[in-house]
């Protein structure tokens, strides 16, 4: 291959990791070597998507008297760390509390590990709980509930006969984590495919519902309240104003580049003011003014960084992640994009909210920082709304759901 080969091939990748985010590259770069014969053959495109032709799995005959507190969980491949499996995870073991069988089904691995190895791994990264994992769909029990928790999964669980009542754990919008084409066109159709939805709050309920006639029961967030909590250090104790900006480039619905123009413009009119950055190594960005690096943070430390913030900024052009809920909860007032997907949670009387724009976010921030007042009350709000919430509460929501549906 030529220099001149490389190179555009570089620039191609690029210009398609700034206008797709590079997170959807490095999906497309990892389709394509896991659907090259070898590494260097034809692209195998239907060895990638043999997933959404999947034959049928098991007989509905065999689901026959099984007890209606039985789910099987499919679940995709588990990555420490991962935000959407500690959510699914939590609802198993809450559930597991209400008298629930769980079974946790693995699919669509790319490395393939012993059930029993991958239980252990749920234990050390996440928590222990009962639920038993398979690694072959073929091999599950039959339950009264199979429950599909990612676009992927749903088509194994569409194709799999050996249940009553298919569901599906939608923890955001899929489809914009592509750009348009044909990812973005099958994840979308699952959405069609008969299922109860068990959504991650009431934006995606609602546009679930409205646009493609789903069934969807609605579920709030919440925090680890034993993690997260208000933090010793006062914010008068600060000699500079601290924002604190979840930056996390490989993952385009968080707006990285957003929030880089937002908090040059708060620099330029408030020079003093101190930014850190955590979520994501960014010291290889040409950044223009000076930031505390933090990178990857361990859970343990979170609070203890939040709560040495004056406020956050936390952009969203999805769903929201658990974070406003977490920094609420450590005495942080939130800084957000107004939209509805935002504004299902967040409302003017427990965080900022601003249009997505330069002007107005970077706005907030300032009137934010220039009010200590402001900073106190929302530090109050917020942390009595976070306080308001609870897991527990939510899956006995999604318990009494199961229940009904069983009727």
């Amino acid at each position: 291959m030529s220099l001149s080969m490389i190179m555009s091939m570089t620039g191609k990748a690029w210009h398609f990791a700034r206008s797709n985010g590079w997170l959807n590259l490095l999906r497309l770069i990892l389709r394509r070597l896991s659907s090259v014969e070898g590494g260097f053959g034809k692209v195998r495109i239907f060895k990638h998507y043999e997933f959404v032709t999947q034959p049928v799995i098991g007989a509905a005959a065999l689901a026959n008297g099984v007890s209606k507190k039985t789910i099987n969980w499919f679940v995709p491949e588990v990555g420490k760390g991962s935000g959407g499996h500690l959510n699914i995870f939590r609802f198993i073991k809450n559930l597991e509390a209400s008298g629930f069988e769980n079974r946790i089904v693995i699919v669509g691995s790319t490395i393939q590990k012993a059930p029993e190895q991958i239980q252990r791994e749920i234990h050390e990264w996440f928590f222990p709980i009962q639920a038993v994992v398979y690694s072959d769909a073929e091999s599950v029990p039959p339950a009264y509930f199979t429950m599909a928790t990612s676009w992927q999964t749903a088509y194994y669980v569409r194709a799999y006969q050996s249940t009553i009542q298919r569901c599906y754990f939608i923890q955001d919008f899929e489809p914009w984590f592509y750009p348009a084409g044909s990812d973005y066109l099958l994840a979308e159709a699952t959405y069609s495919f008969g299922f109860q939805g068990f959504t991650a709050g009431s934006w995606l309920a609602r546009k679930l519902g409205e646009e493609y006639s789903m069934p969807t029961c609605a579920l709030s967030f919440s925090f680890d309240r034993e993690l997260y909590k208000l933090q010793s250090k006062a914010q008068a104790e600060r000699k500079h104003k601290r924002i604190f900006f979840y930056a996390r480039p490989p993952t385009a619905r968080r707006a990285f580049e957003l929030g880089l123009l937002v908090l040059a413009a708060v620099l330029k009119r408030l020079p003093q003011a101190q930014v850190v950055m955590a979520g994501w190594d960014v010291r290889n960005y040409d950044i223009p003014f000076p930031v505390e690096h933090v990178g990857l943070v361990d859970l343990k430390d979170l609070p203890a960084l939040y709560g040495g913030c004056d406020v956050a900024l936390v952009l969203s052009c999805s769903n929201l992640s658990l974070l406003p809920l977490e920094l609420m909860a450590c005495g942080v007032p939130v800084v957000s994009n107004r939209a509805p997907y935002t504004e299902w949670l967040l409302d003017d009387s427990n965080s900022v909210l601003a249009n997505p724009t330069v002007e107005s976010l970077s706005t907030a921030i300032i009137e934010l920082l220039g009010s200590p007042a402001k900073i106190e009350e929302l530090r109050q709000a917020g942390y009595k709304f976070a306080y308001q919430t609870s897991w527990e509460k939510e899956a006995n929501v999604m318990a009494e759901r199961l229940a009904n549906l069983a009727l």
